[in-house]
């Protein structure tokens, strides 16, 4: 069994998921996201896409019904003693099954959370359990309990998120090597990937995005590979991985020369960063870094090309998205900024009608006086 988290560390998330159970009144909790069954034991695996459940009792109990190909996975991953298999069948009902388990728990009647707003329960196995639960006891949408514990990260997560920042860095520092007009965009998403892999890295929660010419502008990943023209324009948005923690980074490069509008546009993207790191501060709100945000940018005369949020916070996610939502940065957000928060910054730029790019994103840590930059890159426009 290979734990990435020392015991006292898996005692302690234990203690605060069953102190705020408590809180909420939950007598057990059904898990469908793989983020809170990978923090609270250390069960690491993409069996979510079918359909399984850990199950932790408001005493301390812990079960997870699963299939075949991952009891091995839990047992080498995880802490978790009592694992229960769904057989792969015509008609197999796993969603029964589990009800099964909560019967012999004696939770009949009780009040059951559950993380509906989850990756792993679709819509046709939602429902299929509140079928199976009906009547069953009292149940209720507890989607983000975990989720705000797992916001503040602890010092050992700290350790890996710094790990994913400097894996990030070297895959920019292999980007630079590399780029320039000729260049197709395959190798150059080879060469981020094999410097984060050597370094021990993962793979990221989703796809790194990549695009030039007119897929500069996208900030998805899609499928077509250009070869880079001369002049160009390079977008790359992607994240240094490290035991699932993620550190994300994003650019835009001019190719060869920058158009006079990229100037003005990296110029609008660097005072919006600014200001942002000066809002993500402990005791300000959330949706105040991006009111600075939409400010800075609406104040260049860039309302129409900018986004709707700016960032999100992030911490060790399982496909398919690295996105460790909520929150999200958007106006309105309440959420307090505290320390030991990570949220990744992108000031995003897609000037449709000039069909010209301006990206400049980076991961932060709040600290108990400000924030840390993660990235030790430089923030210059580089010309490549």
């Amino acid at each position: 069994m290979a734990l990435n988290f020392t015991e006292k560390e898996f005692k302690n998330r234990k203690t605060k998921v069953i102190t705020s159970m408590k809180e909420q009144n939950l007598n057990a909790l059904l898990m469908f996201k793989q983020e809170s069954m990978y923090w609270l034991t250390g069960y690491d695996s993409f069996g979510f896409v079918f359909f399984q459940s850990l199950i932790l009792k408001d005493d301390g109990e812990i079960i997870l019904l699963t299939r075949a190909p991952d009891l091995r996975q839990s047992q080498n991953t995880s802490n978790i003693k009592n694992i229960i298999i769904w057989e792969d069948k015509e008609e197999s009902k796993p969603t029964d099954i589990l009800k099964n388990i909560l019967v012999d728990l004696k939770l009949k009647g009780k009040n059951i959370g559950i993380e509906y707003d989850s990756y792993g329960l679709t819509g046709r196995n939602t429902l299929k359990l509140n079928n199976s639960l009906k009547d069953f006891g009292n149940l209720l949408d507890k989607s983000e309990l975990i989720s705000h514990l797992r916001v503040i990260k602890s010092d050992e997560e700290i350790v890996y998120v710094k790990k994913a920042a400097v894996l990030a860095d070297n895959a920019l520092d292999a980007v630079w090597k590399i780029v320039k007009a000729g260049v197709d965009e395959g190798k150059i998403l080879a060469e981020m990937q094999k410097v984060i892999f050597e370094g021990g890295g993962d793979y990221p929660g989703n796809e790194f995005v990549i695009g030039s010419g007119h897929n500069a502008l996208l900030c998805r990943y899609q499928a077509e590979k250009r070869i880079l023209s001369n002049p160009d324009q390079l977008t790359i948005e992607w994240a240094g991985t490290y035991k699932h923690y993620h550190s994300a980074m994003m650019r835009t490069i001019p190719i060869s020369k920058a158009d006079s509008k990229h100037y003005k546009m990296y110029k609008a993207c660097f005072d919006a960063l600014t200001n942002c790191e000066k809002k993500l501060i402990p005791g300000n709100k959330v949706g105040e870094v991006f009111d600075i945000h939409a400010k800075t940018f609406d104040g260049h005369g860039y309302k129409n090309s900018r986004m709707n949020a700016c960032g999100y916070s992030l911490g060790s996610n399982f496909a398919p998205t690295w996105m460790d939502v909520p929150p999200m940065i958007f106006t309105g957000n309440p959420l307090i900024i505290k320390p030991g928060m990570v949220f990744f910054m992108h000031m995003i730029l897609m000037d449709s009608e000039a069909q010209l790019a301006m990206n400049l994103g980076e991961t932060y840590l709040v600290t108990e006086t400000g924030n840390e930059r993660l990235g030790k890159q430089k923030l210059d426009l580089v010309v490549l």
